[in-house]
């Protein structure tokens, strides 16, 4: 009674991930348990800047093999939350929503969207940017750059934090050769939900942002 319990809160209510790599430090570390509102989008949609928790679609890479005994420790996981689980979360930062173009950059190095530039305080470790010699119109582009991206119905664009390291919606997009379609957005049915709490280490403990 109690896994069944466990299983539908998780389910349907919350959910407990741990953070599988470094890619939204300073907000989250390697190691971190967070609990991710899955009802959070019931009634409204996933927001711009909103941090969240999806499944790792095909096209951001292959499934790992696993060993039988390797998927039942998974099955445990995914039912209690306790312990690793078969499906491959990742967590990123909403970007761009449905109807938003998206694009980098704007003379300051900035991201724009719409053709405004955003703030973005909590990045951590930004790729290199410096204007009139590296820039998106000298002869060497920053890596920082990417062509406008334009989302439709039920896509969003996510970044990491960490933005130097984070392999996110437009990892393959940062260089002058990146094929037409480099784009990997994450389709509306593939969010968990929203990383409201943090859990561990505890102290840590609280709302995400407090």
């Amino acid at each position: 009674m109690a896994l069944i319990l466990v299983a539908l809160v998780q389910g349907f209510l919350v959910k407990i991930l741990h953070v599988p790599s470094g890619s939204m430090e300073q907000t989250l570390n390697v190691g971190d348990r967070v609990l991710v509102n899955r009802t959070a989008y019931f009634a409204s949609a996933p927001e711009r800047g909103d941090v969240v928790v999806f499944r790792k679609p095909p096209s951001w890479g292959p499934a790992p093999d696993r060993s039988f005994l390797r998927s039942s420790v998974g099955w445990f996981g995914e039912l209690t939350g306790i312990g690793p689980g078969n499906t491959e979360y990742l967590v990123k930062r909403i970007i761009g929503v449905p109807g938003d173009t998206v694009e980098c950059c704007d003379a300051a190095g900035a991201v724009k969207v719409n053709g405004a530039a955003i703030s973005e305080p909590y990045v951590h470790e930004d790729l290199p940017f410096h204007a009139g010699s590296l820039d998106c119109s000298t002869a060497v582009r920053s890596p920082r750059c990417f062509e406008p991206a334009i989302l439709s119905e039920g896509q969003y664009l996510l970044l990491g934090d960490h933005r130097s390291v984070s392999e996110d919606s437009v990892s393959a997009c940062r260089n002058p050769a990146a094929p037409a379609g480099c784009v990997r957005t994450v389709q509306r049915g593939d969010l968990t939900g929203r990383v409201d709490w943090l859990v561990f280490p505890f102290d840590k403990w609280g709302a995400l942002g407090s």
